[in-house]
């Protein structure tokens, strides 16, 4: 029997001292890896001296009227004189032109000169300057513009190669990460500011929008300027702020760089944008459009048109859901724009939709989006005209289509369906976004252009067993579906 272990006797001095190394092993190892993790410098002044060669300050000049704003308008005398430019205008001769200039940022990206800013930095400007940190300043061309992005690609020739940043791995950036910000602020040259991301993925207006946040102070003047990462590396290109007074509240936004890198890619190639388009109009896929549409899951984007197009070409129909794009799983219809508009014009991709149960695999070769937004789509002949009719379902009153109704809601003649004539305000219909004028073309994903076909699909769909009711709603000319409850009366 083990009775003589004594749990309580003193230790003795080399036993101590291995516990207090141990111990303060542990303390360092512990110590080291929350710095790790914090990743927070004990100054940015290191990283400031490795990547100011590369920032510069753009001045532009352009010449406008003497009876127009100029680009740093809204201060009181401008507001005081402008009193007088438009007195008596009528019958005098034109007001000549005056230079207005304007302030912002930017960086160069390579050793021969390209530089990268925003486009209203730059936008209608006659001449552009650019000033580099050790005081050089030299002309720089525009080589291309984005508007989509607001991203612009300049150029300088230089006799000697010049400092240039990289670009790095945007979706690498997590919220929580340090970053800072470098610029041209209200005329402020070369100013820093540090800060963290403050979200990823922010979407303003646009379609091909990917913003990293940042409580980094940006101003007036810091826009085109980059943002960095500890590395050096430009993570974002700082493009706007949120300001109720216009001065920095601690929400800016910086466009994305694994978005710019693409552009600027394209701008430097063709000195345009080419983006790939498909050709479909689509909408998100909510959970009771999913079981609608029999999807196991709400994801994907829900074809609701196809026109000419790519997408017609393959056979990709309406009510298909793309699932997946080039090998892409596509979660929702901003993933799906923002894919296809990265991808290369004429390029055959794989598309997988799900219809009618089962998924297939198309093959589709890519038009290109520019070219598509300056064609007009010809029109289709007229439909017949069906007898005027009425009812009323699920909160709903709908009318047969006349040429009477197709003049009062300002529809085509080739449109086709039923009008919504009114609805209840009180109704899971006019909560899901429907109101009185819009058509309903498709009821259970078959055309309706009759009262009589309406009350069958419902029928059937209550048959069946559908707890939901699929319709194709078209407004102004955008459609998109609408799910339901068959519930609702």
């Amino acid at each position: 029997m083990l009775t003589d272990i004594n749990l309580h006797r003193p230790m003795g001095s080399a036993y101590r001292t291995l516990m207090a190394l141990m111990l303060g092993l542990v303390m360092l190892i512990s110590t080291a890896l929350t710095a790790s993790a914090q990743g927070r410098p004990d100054t940015f002044a290191d990283l400031v001296d490795q990547v100011s060669g590369a920032v510069v300050n753009i001045t532009t000049n352009t010449s406008i009227s003497a009876a127009e704003r100029g680009p740093n308008s809204g201060n009181p005398l401008e507001d005081f004189f402008d009193e007088f430019r438009n007195r008596n205008r009528e019958g005098m001769p034109q007001p000549p032109r005056r230079r207005g200039s304007a302030l912002g940022s930017g960086f160069v990206i390579s050793e021969d000169g390209f530089i990268v800013t925003n486009n209203h930095v730059i936008e209608n400007a006659d001449e552009i300057l650019i000033e580099f940190f050790s005081g050089n300043e030299l002309p720089a061309e525009v080589i291309g513009t984005d508007p989509n992005t607001d991203i612009a690609l300049l150029k300088v020739t230089s006799d000697a190669p010049l400092p240039f940043v990289p670009f790095g791995d945007s979706d690498a950036m997590r919220t929580g990460d340090w970053v800072m910000a470098m610029g041209n602020p209200l005329g402020q040259g070369f100013s820093v500011s540090a800060g963290i991301v403050s979200s990823l993925g922010r979407e303003l207006q646009g379609a091909y929008d990917d913003y990293i946040q940042t409580d980094a102070a940006i101003n007036r003047g810091n826009s085109g300027g980059p943002l960095f990462n500890l590395d050096g590396e430009v993570i974002g290109v700082n493009t706007a702020i949120l300001s109720p007074n216009g001065g920095s509240i601690g929400i800016g936004f910086a466009m994305s760089a694994n978005v710019v890198t693409n552009v600027v890619a394209q701008l430097q190639e063709f000195g345009e944008t080419r983006r790939g388009w498909l050709g479909v109009r689509i909408q998100d896929v909510d959970p009771e459009l999913a079981e609608a549409l029999g999807l196991e899951q709400a994801r994907g984007a829900l074809v609701t048109d196809v026109p000419d197009g790519p997408a017609k070409d393959a056979g990709i129909e309406a009510r298909d859901v793309i699932l997946t794009f080039d090998g892409t799983e596509i979660e929702d219809t901003r993933q799906l724009v923002r894919t296809v508009g990265n991808s290369p014009v004429d390029e055959a991709v794989r598309v997988r939709v799900f219809r009618d149960g089962e998924t297939q695999t198309l093959l589709v070769t890519l038009g290109r989006r520019e070219e598509a937004e300056r064609a007009v789509p010809a029109s289709a002949e007229p439909a017949e005209e069906d007898a005027p009719a009425e009812s009323s379902f699920m909160g709903l009153t709908v009318s047969t289509l006349t040429d009477e109704l197709r003049e009062q809601l300002g529809l085509s003649d080739d449109a086709e369906g039923l009008v919504v004539s009114d609805i209840d305000p009180d109704s899971a219909a006019y909560g899901k976004g429907l109101r009185a004028g819009d058509l309903i073309e498709e009821a259970g994903q078959i055309r309706v252009n009759s009262i009589a076909e309406l009350e069958e699909r419902i029928e059937e769909a209550r048959d069946a067993g559908q707890k939901s009711f699929l319709l194709l709603i078209r407004r102004a000319g955008d459609a998109r579906f609408v799910a339901l409850s068959l519930d609702e009366e």
